[in-house]
């Protein structure tokens, strides 16, 4: 907010003197900085991180020439406002009227908390051509008014409500909708939307998020005309994505938007993305012909399919000649080696334009040393990916295993450890890696060789307990100091890196987001060895990381005292999103106090999301967390954890920006209701955007209070999921 901005006519300067008193008059420096010496072109560049809100309340009146660059066409022509969330109805109409003859693309994402009144003034902006009003409660005779006043709309965004009804629309607004270029329909009922009307689609992006169950505990049904679906024909769509929230009705209607694809692929589609969660993703028979038509133009460029839709054949013949940008094969590890063969033996055609690459795993099958290893990566594989794809931005190996020993045990040459070879990708922006890759597989060697010489003493000796041994007193040192060469060679290579997610390959969150929620205790599925191997020196190490902005940590039972968060911190000073889930054992909080000390350092920290069993949210805890003072989203899960109120409450008023209180824990469900009454209460006024959600996390009704949480915080924070190579945003521009 800019705030400190006077109503004075001339721009404040700041003057300063440097010279000493016997020096010559022609040696004395005298050194003037100010906004008024500054070029048009350089105060162009300030102002664009100038809220617009503000850019035209207390900006604009200061002085003329402020108020003239302030109307600049790259200031005003493209404009978003989902993050003002102090923004009332009547700030915004007001905005939108002085908007009104310069923006041509507007979005209202995700500013859930407008009325549905204060949209009708975007009808002011005529000349807006793309439009984003996802998250905005809209009807449809409301839409139909919206889109019939916008003359040159080519693209929209919007939520398909219950008790949509398209046959509401008026006859000039289907005809503005036949011209759409480009449609995004989140469905929150089963409905074909506005597509129908939409003949000249060249990009359609669906989110489908309906509950297979009503408020009333009724199941939904998914009846839908499929002859109303081949009325576009999608002749000419060159882009399609879909996302989908766990369930069956989401499937079932994922296939009636497809039934045309079976019938014709249209000519011009190079871009195929559907995410299907769940361990069995329901069938669909055309896809083959799908990915042989994708195969035989030569000109796609991101394909994401389910792993029941393709086998290895089909996916050869879908890549064969083609360069594609953004490959998602996640939950797929069958069709890896097809993959790995068409990208490093010449079965694109350009494997170097790849920048995107999802190869997440299967988190349902728990490790055994005995299994298959068909969702282990291979080194050499990794080594030659990394020096084909070279400027590759975006990887994801979530719920994959690496062991560094095994490469050890392999014929010279040797080969790389993992992030010696991913240090190649110069260009790499986020990554997510499971916690065994960070392994130099060094403690394993010496577990292995402990666990050898108890059994010559078996019945001797007291089993060793199960499960994090006890913390002794420089056993950090002396069993991690010298494992975590590979991390300073990933940082070291990988400068640019912003994003970094680093899960267990067992770890379940108790609120996913693509897998169904669960709020019992649950053990770690799928740790091996050289996970729980990754402890307080690898979090330290991270720190070579300097660029860091958002960080994820989940299912780390290695942490012993979280020194190494503590540390990490330190050295990440621009990080702005931080996410922790089950560090350390699940028996009790052991990192508490590298935590509270973590959080007095992150100066930057926008958005918090912790996840641990016994976390007790007390008056220490939350004044470290007033010391985030920037920060604006803020998501606790804790099973058998509490909180204060009195605190809770002490901190949201000391973080003057923070918009967004979840609180699942152990508490009572009134301790928790009366938090939420008063937090909405006090603060809801000067924030119109405030979200507090206060719960007992293992109530009976905690699916349907989530369900009224607005989609766009779901999404980014209180569920758990990764952020790394996922399908391109769900935006029209």
């Amino acid at each position: 907010m800019v705030s400190t901005v006077s109503g004075t006519a001339d721009l404040t300067d700041v003057k300063g003197t440097t010279s000493s008193p016997g020096q010559p008059e022609e040696h004395s420096v005298m050194a003037t900085v100010g906004m008024s010496d500054l070029s048009d072109e350089i105060l162009l560049c300030i102002l664009r991180y100038v809220p617009v809100c503000d850019l035209l309340a207390n900006v604009a009146p200061v002085c003329q020439r402020l108020q003239t660059l302030c109307c600049d066409k790259s200031l005003l022509t493209h404009v978003c406002l989902s993050e003002e969330y102090t923004m009332g109805d009547q700030t915004v109409r007001h905005t939108l009227r002085q908007l009104s003859n310069h923006v041509q693309s507007l979005s209202l994402n995700g500013v859930y908390w407008l009325s549905s009144g204060a949209l009708d003034s975007v009808g002011r902006c005529k000349a807006v051509t793309c439009l984003d009003v996802s998250g905005c409660r809209l009807t449809a005779p409301r839409l139909s008014r919206l889109v019939a006043s916008l003359p040159l709309l080519r693209s929209l965004a919007f939520d398909v409500q219950p008790g949509f009804d398209a046959g509401k629309l008026a006859g000039e607004a289907v005809d503005r909708l036949s011209r759409l270029a480009e449609l995004r329909q989140t469905l929150l009922t089963p409905s074909y939307g506005v597509v129908p009307c939409c003949a000249q689609l060249r990009k359609l992006m669906l989110q489908f998020d309906i509950s297979d169950v009503t408020r009333e505990g009724f199941g939904v049904s998914c009846h839908l005309m499929v002859g109303q679906s081949s009325v576009p024909h999608y002749e000419q769509l060159e882009e399609f994505s879909a996302r989908l929230a766990p369930g069956e009705v989401n499937q079932t209607l994922l296939l009636l938007y497809l039934a045309v694809f079976s019938v014709h692929v249209p000519e011009r589609l190079r871009v195929f993305l559907v995410s299907v969660p769940g361990p069995n993703p329901a069938r669909w028979p055309a896809a083959p012909s799908l990915a042989q038509s994708l195969g035989l133009r030569g000109d796609l460029e991101a394909l994401q399919l389910p792993r029941s839709w393709l086998d290895p054949s089909s996916l050869k013949r879908a890549l064969e000649g083609n360069s594609p940008k953004h490959l998602s094969f996640s939950r797929c590890p069958a069709l890896w080696p097809q993959v790995f063969q068409s990208l490093l033996e010449g079965g694109v055609r350009d494997a170097s334009r790849l920048l995107s690459l999802n190869l997440s795993g299967i988190n349902h099958v728990p490790y055994s040393e005995c299994r298959g290893a068909e969702d282990q990566l291979l080194p050499a594989n990794m080594s030659r990916l990394a020096s084909c794809c070279v400027h590759l931005r975006h990887l994801n190996l979530m719920h994959t295993h690496y062991h560094h020993e095994h490469a050890d045990a392999l014929p010279p040459p040797a080969v790389p450890h993992l992030c010696a070879s991913l240090a190649q990708l110069r260009h790499l922006r986020s990554l997510t890696l499971p916690a065994c890759a960070l392994s130099d597989g060094v403690q394993s060697h010496l577990s292995a060789a402990q666990n050898s010489s108890l059994l010559l003493l078996h019945g001797l000796k007291k089993l060793p307990r199960v499960g994090v041994q006890n913390y002794k007193v420089g056993s950090e040192t002396a069993t991690q100091g010298d494992t975590t060469s590979g991390i300073s060679q990933l940082a070291a290579g990988c400068l640019s890196l912003e994003t970094l997610e680093l899960i267990g390959p067992g770890f379940v969150s108790a609120l996913p987001r693509l897998e169904p929620c669960t709020r019992a205790s649950v053990e770690p599925r799928g740790m091996c060895a050289w996970a729980r191997s990754v402890g307080d020196a690898h979090l330290a190490a991270l720190g070579g990381f300097q660029r860091l902005r958002r960080l994820t940590l989940a299912g780390l039972p290695g942490v012993l005292r979280g020194t190494g968060l503590a540390q990490l911190v330190t050295q990440c000073k621009d990080l702005q999103v931080l996410s922790l889930a089950n560090i350390g054992t699940l028996k009790i909080m052991n990192y508490n106090a590298s935590l509270l000390e973590a959080l007095r350092n992150c100066l930057q920290l926008r958005e918090l999301r912790l996840e641990q069993p016994y976390l007790n949210a007390n008056s220490s805890f939350f004044d470290a967390l007033s010391c985030c003072t920037r920060l604006q989203r803020f998501c606790l899960i804790s099973r058998n954890g509490s909180f204060e109120a009195a605190a809770a409450e002490s901190f949201v008023e000391r973080c003057g920006r923070v918009v967004m209180c979840h609180m699942f824990t152990g508490g009572t469900l009134v301790a928790c209701r009366n938090l939420q009454k008063t937090l909405l209460d006090r603060f809801s006024s000067p924030r119109p955007g405030l979200s507090a959600v206060i719960y007992p996390i293992q109530h009976e009704d905690l699916p349907s209070i989530i369900r009224d949480i607005p989609l766009t915080l779901l999404d980014g924070t209180t569920l758990f999921q990764s952020h790394v190579a996922q399908p391109p945003r769900l935006s029209p521009w």
